[in-house]
């Protein structure tokens, strides 16, 4: 009994990290959607000197920094890593599960823009150049 109780408490567990947060909806008081539509989401992210997140996810994103960010990342795997990034500063960020903290004595804040995907494919353009048939 004890040995199924606990892995189905393990099993929960991954699957709740596996399966990390839209920040949106676990984390409203950090995170605002400014803009959204088929192919992006962009969010606000604004996080107070000492201040955490909860565990979350993002795709792939171009993160753009509104003022300087002395952070740290949490992973799902208890590991950690120091972000240092300046105001100004535009950086490619692939998906990622973590647990953002502002390590700083400033609040720091950040635009988000979320890929939601491959973009849906234009017609191809006609050339006016090549081979045309005379009659």
């Amino acid at each position: 009994m004890f040995k199924t109780l606990a892995s189905i408490l393990f099993v929960v567990s991954l699957s709740s990290i596996a399966m990390a947060q839209d920040p949106i909806k676990v984390d409203a008081n950090h995170y605002k959607v400014e803009f959204e539509n088929a192919q992006v989401r962009v969010l606000r992210i604004k996080v107070g000197a000492g201040e955490k997140s909860i565990m979350h996810r993002h795709p792939n994103a171009v993160a753009i920094f509104l003022t300087d960010l002395n952070g740290k990342f949490s992973f799902p795997n208890g590991t950690s890593q120091d972000v240092n990034s300046k105001a100004g500063e535009a950086r490619w960020t692939p998906p990622i599960t973590h647990l953002s903290e502002n390590v700083g004595t400033q609040p720091m804040e950040l635009i988000l823009v979320e890929l939601k995907g491959r973009p849906t494919k234009r017609p191809a353009k006609r050339s006016n150049h090549g081979s045309h048939r005379t009659h």
